[in-house]
């Protein structure tokens, strides 16, 4: 350690001026960064409020368009190429038949969106059903 002489380094002391041209050089990265930073602030910004408003602008449900879940048990039957359910009070046209695919012929029991004005329902759920909820739709 020296007391007293000028230290030989790699880097050049650092004057006034030179301090200055130092941070002029940085100044604008520092402005980029900052500016950079801030548009990414904004740009989440807009993208979360987005996202809220989409849950208000989703498509309507079963329950919302004007039909309601119900349970019912009927017979799956094949008119043409075409599946009806048919329950003790009347045949209705199935909107989507896959789901009874496999059950022709059966009594099962489904939940289904029922729109008795239409004559239509849309099932979600189709069982077989136990002997004992058969015995008591045939008493009924």
């Amino acid at each position: 350690m020296s007391h007293g002489k000028a230290v030989n380094s790699a880097f050049p002391p650092l004057t006034k001026r030179r301090a200055l041209i130092v941070l002029d050089r940085r100044l604008p990265l520092m402005k980029t960064l900052l500016l950079a930073i801030l548009s990414l602030c904004f740009c989440l910004t807009v993208v979360v409020a987005l996202s809220q408003d989409a849950p208000n602008q989703a498509p309507k449900t079963q329950a919302a368009a004007g039909g309601r879940l119900t349970t019912i048990m009927g017979t799956v039957e094949e008119g043409g190429d075409k599946l009806r359910f048919v329950t003790e009070q009347r045949a209705w046209k199935v909107d989507n038949p896959e789901i009874l695919e496999g059950h022709e012929g059966h009594y099962v029991h489904a939940k289904a969106y029922v729109y008795p004005d239409e004559n239509l329902i849309h099932i979600t759920e189709v069982k077989i059903p136990t002997a004992r909820e058969t015995m008591e739709a045939d008493i009924k």
